[in-house]
C-alpha cells in the first residue's frame, strides 16, 4: 500500500487545488491571498463592481503580477501579449 501526501488549497470554503507538490500548493494559496488583497483594494476605492467580476479581475492580475509590474514600467501590453502567444507556440511544439 501507497501513501500519498495531497494538500488541498481551500479558498472561502471551497477546494481550489489539490495536488501532491506543497511549493505548488503555496504558490496558489499566496496567488488567492494576493487576488483577495486586490479585490478589497478595489472595493474600497468606491469600483462598483460585481461579486462575480471582482473575483475574476483580482485573480487575473494575481496570476499576471509580473506581467501587470511591466505595464506600470512601461511596457506596451501589445509586445507583453505577442510573448504570450510565443510562449504558448513554444509550448505546443515541445509537446508535439
Amino acid at each position: 500500500m501507497a501513501i500519498i501526501t495531497r494538500y488541498v488549497v481551500e479558498h472561502k470554503g471551497v477546494e481550489k487545488l489539490v495536488t501532491t507538490d506543497k511549493r505548488e500548493a503555496d504558490r496558489y494559496d499566496k496567488m488567492l491571498d494576493v487576488a483577495d488583497n486586490l479585490a478589497t483594494f478595489i472595493q474600497a476605492k468606491g469600483v462598483d463592481i460585481d461579486d462575480g467580476l471582482l473575483e475574476d479581475l483580482s485573480v487575473l492580475l494575481s496570476k499576471n503580477k509580473e506581467k501587470v509590474a511591466k505595464l506600470f514600467k512601461g511596457v506596451d501590453a501589445e509586445s507583453l501579449l505577442e510573448e504570450e502567444k510565443a510562449e504558448v507556440v513554444k509550448l505546443e511544439t515541445k509537446q508535439a
